[in-house]
Parts: structure tokens; sequence; C-alpha cells
């Protein structure tokens, strides 16, 4: 058996400013890698791949502060399939479950709690608690472009898209919030499509797109279709811009710069979206219109659940699932997670699901699959970029 050399080379000696190194991993069969401490990225090269640039005939990349190793083979382990079945099982189940319940408990602080306040005070927190912790153990010191990124992306993503998902809930059933959320996936193809330099969508990806937002039109539609009034037209619109925002700041996310480190990337997401949410609360009085006596044990154990589980735990089992299996699959939580929220709320909150619910949601859920599965990945999901699932 033969040795892979490895070659960790500076990032400005190989025009690669953004890495502190480069690791160069020579002379390995395709499927194999370098354990790595972060923030130090892997690249990973096989003859198949051919040569990266800055390696090309009469490139010079090679210098004194270059230097190589040889690894035996023992030494490197396959990439996918490293995690044990009843891990990735786990992982899914909290992506499924913590996730599709996440709009039950946001509907169960809305109890003490006004939506901007419930809002600011999760990602705030979790921004506050991850960021020193990851800059502290990733080493990495975020660049302006890196906090521009953050802000734009914290505004988007958590300020309109999360913040509108808690101001809809005070008059949409969160079941059926997490069915209008499911919609992002529809929102990120469109805008993918749209804007400059972008791809225009297969016949299956539009078809997908066309028949989700049939099932929205007949969610909202004419009053009394099929027996059922239509959900509450000032909710529904809210929920409508905030997944559109929502899709928009994931497509921003795609192309903009972020820091090597995924999470380190969330936090400092997390504390701009917290920041924005706390401020407009502040604004629109929500601060004077909250009674700190008047919050009740559910409601904090509420808050508590979305700030652990939700933005926690849920987020960490997303990130896992990503390395371990394929994009594809851990997509399917788009279609899972309105299901689960649609028996919650309908068990517990004692929500009205209706014959044209149903219908809808079985129409809306069937477009999502059909984008998914023709992509063959998460909407917004590219590798190296900052995942940003639709969750509440």
């Amino acid at each position: 058996m033969t040795s892979g050399a490895v070659i960790v080379i500076h990032g400005k000696q190989a025009k690669c400013p953004k890495f502190k190194y480069l690791v160069l991993v020579l002379g390995l069969p395709a499927g194999t890698f370098v354990p790595s401490s972060p923030p130090h990225p892997i690249w990973r090269w096989t003859p198949a791949r051919g040569l990266p640039n800055f390696m090309k005939p009469g490139k010079q990349f090679m210098s004194t502060t270059a230097f190589t190793k040889t690894i035996p083979p023992a030494k490197f382990a396959p990439e996918h399939g490293s995690g044990s079945s009843a891990g990735v099982l786990l992982a899914f189940a909290a992506i499924y479950l913590i996730w599709g319940s996440t709009y039950f408990f946001i509907r169960i602080g809305l109890e003490s709690f006004p939506p901007l306040i419930l809002a600011g005070l999760r990602h705030l927190l979790t921004g506050a608690v991850l960021f020193p912790i990851l800059r502290w153990k990733t080493g990495i010191r975020p660049t302006a472009d890196h906090w521009k990124s953050a802000a734009i992306t914290g505004c988007l993503l958590l300020f309109v898209g999360n913040g509108g998902v808690c101001w809809a809930e005070q008059t949409v059933p969160s079941g059926i919030t997490a069915l209008l959320v499911a919609t992002v996936s529809l929102w990120m193809v469109l805008i993918e499509w749209l804007r400059p330099g972008g791809t225009r969508p297969r016949m299956q990806v539009g078809a997908g797109v066309l028949l989700g937002f049939a099932g929205l039109v007949l969610l909202i539609g004419p009053a009394h279709l099929a027996g059922a009034e239509r959900v509450p037209l000032a909710g529904a619109g809210v929920l409508i811009f905030a997944s559109f925002s929502w899709a928009l700041g994931s497509v921003y996310s795609k192309h903009s710069a972020h820091p090597v480190s995924p999470l380190l990337g969330v936090a400092m997401q997390s504390l701009s979206g917290g920041v924005a949410l706390c401020l407009s609360a502040l604004f629109l009085g929500e601060w004077r219109a909250l009674h700190v006596a008047a919050i009740t044990p559910r409601s904090l154990v509420a808050l508590g659940y979305i700030i652990v589980f939700g933005s926690g735990i849920g987020f960490t089992a997303y990130l896992y699932l990503l390395k371990k299996t394929s994009a594809a699959r851990v997509g399917t939580y788009a279609f899972v997670n309105p299901l689960v929220a649609l028996f919650l709320g309908w068990s517990f909150a004692a929500e009205v699901v209706t014959l044209r619910t149903w219908l809808a949601a079985g129409i809306i859920l069937t477009g999502v699959i059909l984008v998914i599965s023709a992509t063959g990945k998460v909407p917004g999901h590219q590798d190296d970029a900052i995942p940003t699932p639709g969750e509440a």
C-alpha cells in the first residue's frame, strides 16, 4: 500500500487569501480525506478532477513556507458513511420532529411574549452564547465582509422571515403556518431563475412550482370553499412575504462572503437578526407592552424549547446530516415539518384541520417534493455555503 502526500500551502502563496492555509491531498484514491482541525480547509484532489488552477504548468505555488508530509493510508477514512446508522436516524428524527414542533411552541410562547420579542430573544440569546464559543474554538476572526453578509442574511432570514412567522401565528394556526413556510423551496427556484446570471428551472421543477402555488391559492383563496373558511388574509400575506424573504436571504447567502465555519456564520446571523428584532420591538412599543409578572411558566418553557432545541439541537443535527448523507435526503424535512405541525396543532391546540387544509397540504407538499427530487439538493444549499434551512 502506498502513502499519500499532504502539501500545506499558505493561502496568499496560492492566491487564495480567503484561507490561511490550503491542504493539498495527492496520490490518494477518490473518496478519501484527511482529518483536519478547523478553520483550515482540506483541498481534495484526484487525477480525475484535474489540477487546481494554481497548480497548472507554469504556476509558481511552492515556497519555503510550504511543506510536505507523508501519511500512511490507515490514517485516511471514507468521508461518507462514517457516522453510525443510529446517529443518522436520531438526527433525522431531530430535524423532522423538533423543527416541525417549533411552530406549536411559538404559539405557546405568544401567550405571554409579543411576537418580535419572542423571536428576538430566541436569536439574540442563541447568538450571544454560540458566537464567543465558536470564535474561540475555530480561531476565525470574521472580516467586515463577513459581518456585512451576516447582517443582511440575518435581517432577511430572522428579522423578516422568522419575525413574520411569529407575528402571523397570532391569527394563523401553527399547522397552516408551517404549510405556508414550506413554499420557501418554491420561492428559491424563482429567485435563482430571475436573478442576474440565474438558471432556468427544468420542466419537473417548473411543474412543482406551479403545483405548489396552486395549493397556496387553494389555501387562501375564495371564502367557504369546500365548506371551510380561508386563512386570515393579513396573516397569510405576512407569511408569504416572510417565506419570500427567507428564500431571498438563502440565495444571497450562497453568493456572499462567509466564514469557513458554517456554525460561526449562523451565530453571526443570529446576533444580527436578534438585534434587529429587539430594536424593532422597542420601536413598535412591544417592550412597554410586555408584563414580566404575567409571563406564564409554559411560555418560558416554550421560549427555552425553541432556543435549545429549535436553534441548538435541530441545527446541529441538520449540519451533521449534510455531512453524513445526501442533501436531497436532508431536504425531506421541508415536507415532513408541516405534517408534524398540523398534527401537533390539531392534537394539543385544538386547531381545526379541514378538508380544504388537507387538499392544499397535499398539493403544496407534492410541489415541494417535485422541486427537491428534481434538483437533487436542498434548495439554496451548495458546498461551503452557510446552510439556511427554512425552519421556524
